[in-house]
């Protein structure tokens, strides 16, 4: 069975033994319109499983990077801003303990 609203698509799979495993088949249009290859990325959410496509580790940072300069966005904040904290300050000599 297949659904589409909304270029959202909607389909039953059956999950099937793989081994000692489960898996479900993904059609392969699916899989083209997902671009997902070789691996893919699995988060559960509650009860949901989602699969992402692998994308590449800091994919489109150049770009954004690029649009954070052009914008005065790409300034260090540390080189900026006063130490906000009593660990920052200096005032912490052993863990948890404030010495004023």
């Amino acid at each position: 069975m297949v659904a589409q609203c909304n270029n959202i698509v909607i389909m039953k799979a059956a999950i099937v033994r793989i081994g000692n495993s489960r898996g479900i088949r993904i059609p392969k249009p699916l899989i083209e319109q997902c671009e997902l290859e070789s691996e893919v990325e699995l988060v559960v959410r509650g009860r949901d499983l989602v699969i992402h496509s692998l994308r590449a580790a800091r994919a489109g940072w150049d770009e954004a990077f690029r649009r954070m300069a052009a914008c005065g966005d790409d300034i260090l904040i540390d080189k900026v801003a006063e130490p906000s904290t009593e660990w920052a300050l200096g005032r912490f000599t052993e863990p948890n303990v404030l010495h004023e």
